[in-house]
């Protein structure tokens, strides 16, 4: 019985321990498998998280957007662009992307250069008489006009040409005078006293130079002494050369002395009035050259020196008087004649203006034909000559060249300027936003004043796309604070940086016309002291743009688009919200202003006029649009309805600065 007991407590124990063993052998294979399972989960998250980070396509305005892959954003329809969350050990002004992402952002660069460039000053006037070479023949002596030689203006004279004939009483005295006093001094020669001959003699040349006062030439009184008898007429001549530009008197007219009978022009030289910009004077010099064409003569340019720059600026254009002298031997330029003229001064450091033509020399104060190598004295009126230097010119060889960059490497906003410089030597595209200061624009190019070095790279394309990717990585903007005004309206957008490389499609230039044409209902309204209708108007002028296709654009054009949108948003929320008229043209001054940019820079199908009042808003003054020439106030209303002028015309190709001047 014990060994039973024994045996069965033995075979109870080996079962235990088998049962244990494959219990154990079983967990341990369901722990491997598990374990096997999940690090093939864990790999293939791994792995897909690796290809999402791969392939994060985002959008440059909103980058919230997160996609897959390549497209279209969905708010905006822009071109996405991949996503680089890549470790960023940059300073806060700088990011690097890579070769693919630079690529896609189509990024150009040029470098910071210094050379000589010739500034492009362009003016508008009209062809005016030279004023010292006006002349007038007037009446010496009291008489009665009996015959007038020149009948009508325009007729060309020469220097002693018989141009009246008049009566005149007082003549039989004078000449009677000279008669007696020559009869006399004959019959006196054979005096024995010379006192008495030369009292003779004293008394003729006295009646002679009272003859030659009253207008009568040298030969006119030998014919009266060789005639000895006195006339009750004489023929006044011409003193010089010109065109009769007025007849000033009838046949028949009874004048006195002093009456101005003709007018008398020389045109073979004249003067070239233009107006100037207040922006431009400290480019024009006096002593320089302007090239200029005519409408009656395309194709052939003139040149002329600029003789005077008018020391007062016309309030109400914001220009100064430039007067160019040109020589006219042909006399193909005629006082009135409407020209467009350009200055090109050479510009070096600091904005000063160099000319190699009149380094070292001396010019005349008022003839500024006349220039000489050294000092003197004016050949035309004696004043003493100047050197070059004191009229504002820089000596040749002492300055440097300007530093330069392209104008679409700054990003002007108001105040500021921000140029995107490329840092060299790095191991993937990198980029230093850097406040920079500019000074005149050079054509194609911008004086750099300070913030850039000499042969740094500046990106001329697709710098906004670089602050747009800065704003992505949760970077401040380069363009940042924007710029107010007191109203707080976002004026970041800066009129002067138009891109001239912009691609607008026609269907786009059509939707903006749209909203274009709501807005001149606005003005319509304001210039109607309607209120009540202008705030309608401002409503639909927000469904017009609401209704612009922004998805037409590409590139920097959609990314400036952007901002001018949000720009005119921000005045017509506004605006459609105001009941009150006063500041609904405040508003309205507010939208014109960025209106004038967006058309522009974004060019509509038809032209509209830019109008100004000098008196707005306390003489400040203010811009607006409008459809027509004609004069309607926005700002005053009825109180002033045709207050203001028409400055430019936007949208028809040349008639900017001939429609402000003509």
């Amino acid at each position: 019985m014990k060994n039973l007991k024994s045996r069965c407590k033995k075979a109870v124990g080996l079962a235990l321990i088998i049962g244990v063993s494959i219990a154990v052998g079983m967990a341990i294979q369901r722990y491997a498998r598990s374990s096997d399972t999940e690090h093939r989960h864990e790999s293939s998250a791994a792995a897909e998280a690796v290809a999402a980070v791969a392939e994060v396509w985002t959008c440059s305005m909103h980058p919230q957007i997160r996609l897959p892959g390549k497209g279209k954003c969905p708010i905006c329809a822009m071109d996405l662009i991949l996503l680089d969350e890549g470790s960023d050990s940059n300073g806060e002004r700088e990011i690097s992307v890579s070769e693919y992402a630079a690529g896609l952002m189509e990024l150009e660069t040029s470098p910071v250069i210094r050379k000589f460039v010739a500034a492009e000053v362009r003016m508008v006037g009209k062809v005016d008489f030279d004023e010292t070479r006006v002349s007038y023949i007037s009446a010496w002596i009291p008489g009665r006009l009996d015959r007038l030689f020149i009948d009508y203006t325009g007729i060309p004279v020469r220097k002693g040409d018989h141009m009246a004939e008049i009566y005149s009483p007082d003549l039989l005295t004078a000449q009677e005078e000279l008669l007696q006093a020559v009869k006399l001094s004959s019959s006196l020669q054979t005096s024995e006293s010379e006192i008495i001959r030369r009292t003779a003699l004293t008394t003729v040349t006295a009646a002679r130079a009272k003859l030659r006062l009253w207008g009568f030439t040298a030969e006119q009184i030998a014919t009266i002494e060789k005639r000895g008898t006195p006339g009750d007429h004489m023929t006044i001549y011409s003193p010089g050369e010109g065109i009769v530009i007025h007849k000033n008197a009838q046949e028949g007219m009874y004048v006195e002395t002093g009456t101005r009978i003709y007018t008398i022009a020389d045109l073979s030289k004249v003067w070239i009035q233009l107006d100037a910009y207040e922006s431009d004077l400290n480019l024009i010099r006096y002593g320089g050259v302007v090239e200029f064409t005519t409408e009656t003569y395309p194709g052939k340019t003139f040149e002329g020196t600029i003789s005077f720059i008018d020391p007062i600026i016309n309030s109400a254009t914001r220009t100064a008087k430039v007067r160019v002298i040109v020589e006219n031997p042909t006399l193909k330029l005629k006082p009135g004649m409407f020209v467009r003229a350009i200055a090109r001064p050479m510009v070096a450091q600091d904005g000063r203006v160099m000319n190699s033509g009149l380094a070292g020399k001396w010019i005349s104060p008022m003839h500024p034909e006349v220039v000489k190598d050294g000092p003197g004295s004016c050949d035309v009126c004696g004043m003493p000559l100047v050197t070059a230097e004191s009229l504002g010119y820089v000596a040749e060889g002492n300055q440097n060249a300007p530093l330069l960059i392209p104008v679409t490497a700054a990003m002007k906003t108001g105040k500021r300027a921000v140029a995107y410089v490329e840092i060299p030597d790095q191991e993937k595209p990198t980029y230093e936003g850097r406040e920079i200061q500019v000074g005149v624009r050079l054509g194609n190019f911008y004086v750099v004043k300070s913030g850039l070095d000499e042969g740094e790279r500046v990106v001329t394309r697709g710098a906004f796309k670089l602050d747009a990717e800065l704003q992505i990585r949760a970077k401040p903007s380069m363009m940042s604070p924007p710029a107010e005004d007191h109203s707080g309206h976002d004026m970041s957008v800066d009129a002067e940086q138009k891109l001239e490389s912009l691609d607008i499609p026609m269907e786009f230039s059509m939707q903006l016309g749209g909203v274009v044409d709501a807005y001149f209902e606005i003005h319509k309204q304001l210039a109607g002291d309607a209120p009540a209708l202008a705030k309608v108007a401002a409503a639909t002028m927000q469904e017009k743009l609401a209704q612009v296709n922004m998805a037409l654009l590409a590139g920097d054009a959609h990314m400036l688009w952007m901002k001018h949108l949000k720009n005119l948003n921000s005045a017509l929320g506004q605006l459609a919200k105001e009941d009150k008229i006063g500041q609904q043209r405040e508003l309205f001054y507010l939208l014109s202003q960025q209106l004038v940019n967006s058309v522009k820079m974004f060019p509509i199908q038809q032209p509209v006029y830019q109008a100004f009042c000098p008196m707005a808003f306390n003489d400040a003054g203010a811009i607006w649009l409008q459809k027509s020439e004609e004069i309607l106030n926005p700002y005053f209303g009825d109180m002033m309805l045709h207050c203001g002028e028409v400055q430019e015309i936007i949208g028809a190709s040349d008639n900017k600065q001939e429609h402000s001047h003509e």
